[in-house]
């Protein structure tokens, strides 16, 4: 995998708590997206692991896992995180679907939460139906080891699928 290296700003001591939630997060999402460069779709949807897990699945539930809790939840429209459909949809990775369209509606979900996530104090505090109330700072912490676990799983199906290895590729 040959793919520019984005800066490591987890390592670049942030000034205070949101910018070091901010930098944890967005390091893990460039992650992501480094991880699955150059694959094909074919790669991407094949399933390495007995319970189907694919490339192209994973990056597609992060979507919506983005759009749940920053999108529904943060901003009050539901509460709870979860989406419109299945959930076993989000990690099937349709013959229709391409792995560049599925990466570029992740970039522009994480675009869309960070813009959603500046609105708010950290301590800004919305109903949870399991939770009872979940803030913006849990939100980050959660969405930060999501992201971070799946980024696992993506390096692990991509050395399965042809050897390369490491979160930066």
């Amino acid at each position: 995998m040959s793919d520019t290296q984005s800066p490591d700003r987890r390592h670049q001591q942030p000034s205070d708590e949101r910018a070091t939630l901010d930098a944890f997060l967005d390091d893990y999402r460039d992650i992501v997206v480094r991880k699955v460069s150059g694959l094909s779709d074919a790669d991407a949807r094949r399933p390495m692991v007995a319970s189907g897990t694919s490339v192209g699945g994973l990056v597609k539930h992060m979507r919506w896992a983005e759009y749940g809790w920053f999108y529904q939840l943060l901003q009050g429209k539901r509460n709870h995180n979860h989406r419109p459909h299945e959930r076993s949809w989000e990690f099937a990775f349709l013959p229709d679907e391409s792995l560049s369209t599925l990466v570029a509606e992740y970039q522009s979900q994480c675009e869309e939460s960070r813009r959603i996530a500046a609105r708010y104090p950290l301590d800004h505090g919305v109903p949870h139906v399991n939770f009872g109330s979940v803030s913006l700072r849990w939100i980050y912490v959660h969405m930060i080891e999501e992201t971070a676990r799946h980024t696992g799983q993506l390096d692990i199906l991509r050395e399965q699928l042809d050897g390369a290895t490491g979160f930066d590729g």
